[in-house]
């Protein structure tokens, strides 16, 4: 179902293959949306120093975002920054579902789990 970076759907006239940079982007914009994330973080395999020097990032618009596509399903594991005041749990969970639910809805990929690493809190409002 996989190959090195896409995700390739078997259909009737053809394949369809899906870049993991869309799948991200598309991870990204559902994430966004929801109330009480400030931002991605890119600090999945990074430290603190290659955060503030930018180094080991994704491709513009893609930070925070790692996939595993390694199974019949999408794995995919966010970093992210929460707004201050927001209960950590539930703007977690609202990204959880709100990733998955337009991940498979653009797709049409199965997405087995949607990972969330809260790796700070934005003091700005």
């Amino acid at each position: 179902m996989t190959d090195s970076k896409y995700m390739t759907l078997a259909e009737e006239n053809g394949n369809i293959k899906i870049s993991e940079e869309v799948i991200a982007a598309i991870a990204v914009g559902a994430a966004r949306e929801v109330e009480g994330v400030a931002d991605m973080v890119n600090n999945l395999t990074g430290s603190v120093s290659d955060l503030m020097n930018n180094k080991k990032g994704a491709q513009k618009g893609t930070k925070g975002v790692k996939i595993d596509m390694t199974g019949a399903a999408l794995t995919l594991t966010l970093s992210l920054a929460v707004r201050y005041g927001h209960a950590v749990r539930d703007v977690a969970e609202s990204v959880q579902k709100s990733v998955a639910s337009a991940v498979e809805a653009m797709t049409g990929c199965p997405v087995e789990q949607v990972n969330v690493h809260v790796s700070g809190i934005c003091m700005n409002t």
